[in-house]
């Protein structure tokens, strides 16, 4: 395997981390698309969409190569729930978050650009958030920051504090990248891992 081949369509500094575990060269590409979801589209639907239209958007740009793309929706009753952007809005979410369950999408598309076909995967996560008062909430976030994720906390780091729960197949996916789902996406077109 050469670094000419697989490609990470993101600008996520977590994913990158994340696919740089399976120890296989890689590159990054951002791909530039709208991530708005469309009108009454489902938050499964605009994970999926917004993954493959990242990984499409990088091929594109970079023919025949292995392009990995991926994207996240958090949901609480079937509402999607957006990055906060800011203090005032990520204490908003987790004060209507604590005591519930929220389901985390996490897209998972892999273009081959040799033969552009792909692969499609929604891997889903379902975290309990814990009951906490505003006064432990507002101290997470003055700590982490962590206003760049959707559901205003980061899971990797201090943010595991205000989790109660974590219930998914797939460890990685909570974190933005599906690592079981994603070598085993590898495996099909023929990747290898450990270089037999």
């Amino acid at each position: 395997m050469t670094s000419s081949l697989l490609v990470l369509a993101s600008s996520s500094a977590y994913r990158k981390e994340l696919l740089s575990r399976l120890q296989l060269p890689f590159d990054v590409a951002v791909p530039d698309i709208d991530e708005s979801p469309l009108p009454g589209e489902t938050p499964s639907a605009t994970a999926l969409r917004l993954a493959r239209e990242k990984a499409a958007a990088v091929a594109a740009k970079m023919p025949g190569r292995v392009v990995i793309g991926s994207d996240q929706v958090a949901t609480l009753d079937d509402q999607q729930i957006g990055k906060p952007g800011n203090h005032a809005n990520a204490l908003a979410q987790l004060q209507t978050m604590r005591g519930r369950e929220v389901i985390f999408h996490t897209a998972l598309c892999v273009w081959d650009g040799r033969d552009q076909s792909f692969q499609l995967e929604d891997i889903q996560t379902v975290v309990k958030f814990r009951d906490l008062p505003d006064a432990e909430l507002d101290a997470y976030l003055r700590i982490e920051q962590p206003y760049d994720c959707a559901g205003s906390a980061k899971n990797e780091a201090l943010g595991i504090a205000i989790l109660e729960r974590i219930d998914s197949s797939d460890p990685t996916a909570l974190t933005g990248l599906p690592l079981i789902a994603l070598t085993g996406m590898l495996r099909k077109i023929g990747v290898s891992f450990f270089n037999l």
